[in-house]
């Protein structure tokens, strides 16, 4: 049974994965598939060159096969995640992974409304650059099935080439292969000693954050400073409208006062590792670490993230309004009647 010190973990990983999603769903539908295309390849490239090789490092893979190395880093951060996963090792020169549905980014519902081509680019910005990073030129995926064409879950496999790959071949489909049978039993598992429970909870919550560290710096590459605040700042007020009631059902809070909906912003603050202090109904925060060292304007991110606690507010009290403060490292928020 989760403790209830977890809550508030879960209930951040749950927002920004919402949030990621939505976003996805908001460019799909408001600037059009290739739009979408393009953030979900630049975000997952971003990712991936963050990310990949230290996590190879961290997670102890190093050395191993690469293609051995690259499929378990994938079992194992995304399983960090809360993210179902499964391997299967061929041989040092291939191996699968496979993510069964529900498929935690397109989650719900959403999974309905997402075109192969923004799928696809997820393959080509992280798993067809893995080699390359690796400096292995032979080293390519294959992508057997995708669950948004129907498929019984993303699947598909890492697999050491004779001959240098070119851009185009890293990342190549083959609708007509199939993931052999998972065997539970064989799955490789995580050191329980280096990975307790108290680490793997902070893990999730970092995982999701991850995302929206990533998401707002890409959409204002992409798209400027203008139409990255209009879209995620819409994204973000909808997921709260939407999350707001599960999110407090995970936290145990019960009421509309202004007093409850403070003491929901500091439990989520508090779970992403803010140093956060409760006054009654005003909330305030010292430092901003989830936006820590990431390029970009903390005024512009601030009105893309903000939304998300103006729309949760929405919906626990339609009579109240939410005041937002930036005075250096300092952000307030206060509860009011409107």
């Amino acid at each position: 049974m989760r403790s209830i010190d977890q809550a508030p973990g879960k209930a951040v990983a749950t927002l920004y994965n919402a949030l990621m999603t939505g976003l996805v769903l908001t460019l799909v539908s408001q600037r059009g598939e290739e739009a979408a295309r393009r953030f979900v390849f630049a975000h997952f490239r971003r990712q991936h060159l963050e990310k990949f090789l230290p996590g190879l490092e961290k997670l102890g893979l190093t050395g191993l096969p690469d293609a051995v190395a690259c499929a378990q880093y994938h079992l194992f951060s995304n399983a960090l995640g809360g993210v179902k996963t499964e391997l299967v090792v061929e041989s040092d020169r291939k191996a699968w992974v496979r993510y069964p549905p529900p498929r935690w980014i397109w989650q719900g519902t959403a999974i309905c409304a997402v075109p192969a081509t923004v799928n696809e680019a997820m393959l080509h910005g992280w798993h067809g650059h893995n080699g390359v990073s690796l400096g292995n030129s032979r080293l390519g995926f294959v992508c057997t099935g995708q669950t948004v064409q129907g498929d019984p879950g993303l699947e598909g496999y890492y697999f050491e080439y004779d001959h240098d790959l070119s851009e185009g071949e890293r990342v190549r489909f083959a609708p007509d292969e199939r993931c052999p049978p998972v065997d539970p039993a064989a799955q490789p598992r995580l050191d329980a000693q280096a990975w307790p429970p108290e680490r793997l909870a902070r893990v999730e919550v970092s995982y999701a954050s991850e995302y929206v560290r990533s998401l707002l710096p890409v959409m204002h590459q992409l798209f400027g400073a203008e139409e990255a605040r209009v879209l995620v700042g819409r994204t973000a007020r909808l997921i709260g409208l939407q999350f707001h009631e599960p999110v407090t059902r995970m936290l145990g809070l019960e009421g509309t006062s202004p007093e409850v909906f403070a003491q929901l912003l500091a439990a989520l603050a508090g779970a992403q590792g803010e140093a956060v202090e409760l006054q009654g109904a005003r909330v305030v925060q010292t430092g901003w670490r989830l936006m820590r060292g990431v390029p970009l304007d903390p005024a512009l991110a601030l009105a893309c993230w903000n939304p998300l606690w103006e729309g949760a507010l929405a919906a626990h009290n339609r009579d109240l309004i939410l005041e937002t403060l930036s005075e250096g490292q300092t952000l307030t928020w206060t509860i009011r009647q409107a």
